[in-house]
């Protein structure tokens, strides 16, 4: 009954991205055509916006699949890691994209052109529709994947709003720098916020701890359990930046006698002491302090 439900949930999930994925792709290519026929370069970088929002949710929507699928002999921590890829090629893409854009707005601060604002209007409604009920319909759901896309939507929203707002101000004066100023602090946003993803992404394909006091937190709860001596070669790395991986050697108190019923009983402590990090995989070896690690001298 538990396998039936998570497989509903899993269902439920993917078919709420897909329909997110796909409103926002079909939107994306309807705001590049947009922009071209009414010449203004803010619709084009909210464009770019959206395009790299198409991407990562295509990109989840494709994860939450390859999710469901097990791990095998060839990927034995399972395709998780296909996120961190995805993460780079749409990061790169959207600094093209955004690089495009800027080459676009820049010149017209000097020479500015009065882009067609009943264009501008109507394509700012229409967007606001769109993404609106495209997060909506995210907002339902319960994974992380769809709570942080779900802000990037409440993002484009208030967007279009920004956009709607300067249609409607160029409806009444004639300010046509307006529209180059907009697309250019749409596009510096979007690249503040590629580059701190990338730079998150890099660290992670280096394999960095994902979060530092979480590890650190890891340590001393192990070093609080009765009957341990010490702890070492502590790694802490991820699969995706959700889903993180533990490996530790962990020395017993050599004035313990320790039986085979005492070592189910560390494992045991272990395992409970772990349990609220909600960690995917956990590799523990147990070591007496007359040992010699056989990994001395590594990392």
């Amino acid at each position: 009954m538990h396998q039936r439900h998570h497989s509903l949930h899993q269902d439920d999930s993917s078919k709420r991205l897909a329909l997110a994925f796909f409103l926002n792709v079909s939107f994306t290519i309807i705001e590049f055509i947009g922009g071209w026929l009414t010449n203004s370069t803010a619709i084009m970088a909210d464009a770019v916006h959206d395009l790299g929002d198409s991407l990562s949710i295509g990109s989840a929507w494709l994860l939450n699949r390859l999710g469901q699928k097990s791990a095998n002999s060839e990927f034995t921590y399972g395709y998780r890691r296909l996120s961190l890829f995805g993460a780079l090629i749409n990061g790169l893409i959207l600094i093209g994209g955004s690089v495009w854009v800027l080459t676009e707005a820049i010149p017209r601060l000097a020479n500015p052109v009065m882009p067609v604002t009943e264009g501008m209007l109507a394509l700012a409604l229409l967007g606001v529709a769109v993404n609106g009920f495209a997060a909506y319909r995210l907002s339902k759901g319960k994974t992380l994947n769809e709570k942080v896309l779900n802000w990037h939507l409440l993002e484009d929203v208030l967007g279009w709003v920004a956009v709607l707002i300067v249609a409607i101000i160029l409806q009444f004066v004639d300010w046509p720098i307006l529209d180059p100023l907009l697309s250019i602090g749409f596009t510096l946003f979007i690249l503040v916020n590629v580059v701190r993803t990338l730079s998150a992404t890099a660290r992670l394909f280096l394999q960095a701890a994902p979060d530092k006091a979480l590890q650190d937190q890891i340590q001393s709860t192990l070093q609080l359990i009765e009957g341990l001596d010490s702890v070492h070669h502590l790694h802490l790395w991820s699969l995706d930046g959700e889903h993180h991986v533990l490996t530790a050697h962990i020395v017993l108190n050599s004035s313990e006698n320790f039986d085979a019923d005492s070592y189910a009983e560390m494992k045991h402590k272990i395992a409970d002491a772990l349990e609220q990090f909600e960690l995917a995989h956990t590799t523990i070896e147990l070591e007496l302090t007359h040992e010699n690690c056989r990994d001395e001298g590594q990392f």
